[in-house]
């Protein structure tokens, strides 16, 4: 079973200014396609084939480095491109009691969230979880992901490589973070929330 890049939850324009349909072309056509089709060439005729791409990062992990990136990568897209929205959304009562708790309001989490992303060096991923119970601001560096993370729940992930952002902001990360902050669906952390397991790629 082949991985598929899956489509786009919302028009290329949707998330514009933060985002523009031509980064979504380039991000998505062919940066995204590109680790689909590589994962896809490096399990065709072995026991990954009819694996979830979860079970091949989880696998891929530490023993095969080029399948682990190229799998995690497709996996952190795809959850990427769910964890912004075009309209505005809102969080769930259970979220938002949770973020009230952990930091205050939606809008320092927001802060947190754009600190933590420019203050990561070089590519990477900024994350909001749940890890151990508790509410959670991670970071992953180049290609890693919290795909398999036992103990992890991923609710929202920010894309930090220079790709996400270098046509619109050129090299003011921060400028896109801003921007991107605006365009979070808090109604997909909070359906990530209420099922308590790792979201799982549909392609």
């Amino acid at each position: 079973m082949a991985f598929t890049l899956i489509d786009l939850p919302y028009d290329d324009t949707a998330l514009e200014p933060a985002v523009s349909a031509k980064t979504l072309s380039f991000h998505h056509g062919k940066h995204h396609k590109a680790y689909i089709d590589k994962t896809n060439a490096a399990i065709e005729g072995t026991d990954l084939a009819d694996k979830s791409l979860e079970d091949v990062v989880a696998a891929a992990r530490g023993s095969n480095a080029g399948l682990f990136n190229n799998a995690a990568q497709s996996w952190n897209h795809g959850f990427y491109w769910h964890s912004m929205a075009a309209e505005e959304t809102s969080a769930s009562d259970e979220l938002k009691s949770m973020i009230n708790d952990a930091f205050g309001s939606v809008d320092d989490l927001k802060k947190k969230l754009a600190e933590r992303g420019a203050g990561h060096f070089a590519s990477g991923w900024v994350w909001l979880a749940v890890k151990d119970g508790a509410l959670t601001i991670e970071e992953t560096h180049d290609g890693d992901t919290l795909a398999d993370q036992s103990g992890t729940n991923p609710l929202l992930v920010i894309d930090l490589w220079e790709h996400a952002y270098y046509l619109d902001h050129q090299n003011a990360r921060p400028a896109y973070l801003d921007a991107v902050n605006g365009k979070l669906n808090w109604s997909f952390a909070s359906e990530n929330l209420a099922r308590g397991t790792t979201w799982k790629y549909p392609g």
